[in-house]
């Protein structure tokens, strides 16, 4: 019997995972994922499911649907990607992780049945996923998609809804290098005569792509942003403040700027789901975006980590994610800023660069992956945008150096990558 950290190691070497090497670890297409599902007797059919996608926000969301569905009363899956701290972050019913043992036990029981078809480490965690939900009885399951959506390997379930945030550059020599390209392949979890929300649309070619799918599918389309008109926002001291929308008022969780576009989609997705017969009270809505990270365990979207000097974290790592971010430190207040970054190899860095603030001291640095990008060759792209820091070769050197230096009043962002952010938490948590 293998030991949990021997599972983890097997796992990760055996089925070797896109987030830590890349596009060399990316199996496009369902075979895998059908041939796995056979073997475990197709899990997912035994409770309804809600299918998440988008270029960025799509973890948000999941968390905050599944944290409405659990204060109404279900008992709720929810399969996310990638984890940030516990590989068991990834599987979680009513918020609390899959247990170290049933991992195990599951790679102990099924190992020779899957080996055989030499899944990715996606495909098998997913089914992983699919079949502890099953067999904990949950009543529902959010799936969020890992990347793209059309040959995603969560592209096997037949949700009650599909929900795809917003469409944005990034995976772009895997998903298409301009936003209708991408928003097809997006699209590609929109199912026969199942309703799909749509959240975000910046781009009528992008809306056209969406509308002419889900006409093709028979499948009710809305569009958050033309039937969640009336929802205000409100910023002061005490956070952030959701009204309209038929409610008075709605305390958010979560603080960050993108959170303002996903509480118009996730809001969208309870009208449609409630349409189809899923109960969900007024007032299990509030409490779901009030406690969504208690709830759930939601960690790195715009998250406190430390006071004097304020430290705060945050996984966007793509354009579309950074403007948000970008616009959000021009609204803080700070004496001086310091930015601990660093990225991946296969995003569009230039794009990112361009976006950040140029009146900060830079810590460039590199996650524990193979595909961090080397922070001297960062550092070098970022000094043509009007950036400027030193380089470090491990974020907590990073991160010591901007405690430092930092006084009282001070701002320390980290951020760049997901695995950046992954780094980083447990040197606060």
């Amino acid at each position: 019997m293998m030991t949990y950290d021997e599972t983890l190691h097997y796992l990760y070497n055996q089925m070797p995972e896109y987030q830590r090497i890349g596009h060399l670890a990316y199996k496009p297409g369902l075979d895998n994922s059908y041939k796995l599902d056979e073997i475990l007797e197709k899990p997912h059919t035994k409770y309804t499911t809600i299918h998440v996608g988008g270029t960025n926000g799509k973890g948000s969301t999941s968390h905050l649907i599944s944290a409405i569905l659990m204060k109404s009363g279900y008992k709720v899956g929810l399969y996310t990607s990638p984890h940030l701290v516990d590989f068991r972050e990834r599987i979680r019913v009513n918020g609390h992780m899959v247990p170290k043992e049933y991992v195990i036990d599951f790679v102990e029981k099924y190992r020779g049945e899957f080996e055989p078809v030499m899944p990715s480490f996606f495909e098998l965690t997913m089914e992983m996923a699919f079949k502890y939900f099953e067999e904990e009885e949950v009543d529902a399951a959010v799936i969020e998609v890992g990347l793209g959506g059309r040959l995603d390997s969560t592209n096997i379930i037949n949700p009650d809804l599909c929900v795809i945030t917003n469409i944005g550059f990034d995976h772009v020599q895997i998903l298409g290098d301009n936003l209708p390209a991408i928003a097809a392949e997006k699209a590609g979890i929109i199912k026969r005569s199942t309703p799909v929300v749509i959240g975000e649309v910046t781009d009528d070619l992008v809306r056209n792509v969406f509308a002419r799918k889900a006409a093709e599918e028979n499948a009710p389309i809305v569009f958050a942003e033309d039937e969640v008109t009336d929802l205000s926002v409100e910023r002061n001291e005490e956070g952030l403040f959701f009204s309209g929308a038929g409610f008075v008022k709605i305390k958010s969780e979560l603080m960050g700027f993108a959170q303002e576009k996903n509480a118009r989609t996730v809001v969208a997705a309870v009208n449609e789901l409630r349409k189809i017969g899923y109960v969900l009270p007024d007032d299990a809505v509030v409490a779901g975006f009030e406690n969504v990270v208690e709830l759930t365990g939601l960690m790195g979207r715009w998250q406190k980590l430390s006071e004097n000097p304020s430290i705060i974290c945050d996984t966007g790592h793509n354009s579309h994610g950074i403007r948000y971010i970008a616009e959000q430190l021009s609204k803080e207040q700070y004496g001086e800023l310091h930015i601990v970054f660093g990225m991946v190899n296969d995003k569009d860095v230039s794009s990112v660069l361009e976006l950040m603030p140029k009146n900060a001291k830079y810590y460039f640095t590199r996650a524990a992956i193979d595909r961090a990008l080397p922070p001297e060759e960062l550092a070098n792209m970022a000094k043509q945008y009007g950036l400027n820091g030193n380089t470090y070769d491990e974020i907590s050197k990073a991160i010591e150096l901007a405690k430092k230096n930092a006084d009282e009043n001070d701002l320390i962002f980290i951020g760049g990558s997901s695995f950046i952010v992954a780094d980083a938490l447990p040197l606060f948590l």
